[in-house]
């Protein structure tokens, strides 16, 4: 297993809750997969970068997409959130100050949707 990869301890709480409904061709490894997936926003790199071990990066970003829109994202946070009991800890922009030259906005910028919930700031 390489660093950063899905242990099997991890994917015993999140793999049984992956979406599975065939249609015809069979899927791509979903471990694999996601493992492709976590190492594109543990780098931070497009997605054409991602290594060809993970497979196809159009395989790797359709299905983030249409997990994203499916919610199972969410109930995979929520999983692993509830199996590591507060033994994980995770961060968000709403922690982290920004630095003074990125304070400033130009005009017709697009925001970020999380600066603009309520109760945040």
């Amino acid at each position: 297993m390489r660093r950063h990869e899905l242990t099997d301890e991890e994917w015993a709480i999140i793999g049984p809750l992956l979406p599975n409904k065939p249609r015809g061709v069979a899927r791509v490894d979903d471990r694999r997969v996601i493992n492709g997936i976590l190492w594109r926003f543990r780098t931070g790199a497009p997605w054409r970068d991602v290594p060809e071990r993970y497979g196809p990066r159009t395989t790797l970003y359709n299905r983030f997409v249409r997990w994203r829109a499916a919610g199972v994202w969410d109930k995979l946070l929520e999983a692993v959130s509830a199996a590591y009991d507060g033994d994980i800890v995770m961060i968000d922009s709403s922690c982290v100050r920004v630095h003074q030259h990125g304070a400033a906005i130009k005009k017709g910028a697009m925001t970020i949707v999380a600066w603009d919930a309520p109760g945040v700031g």
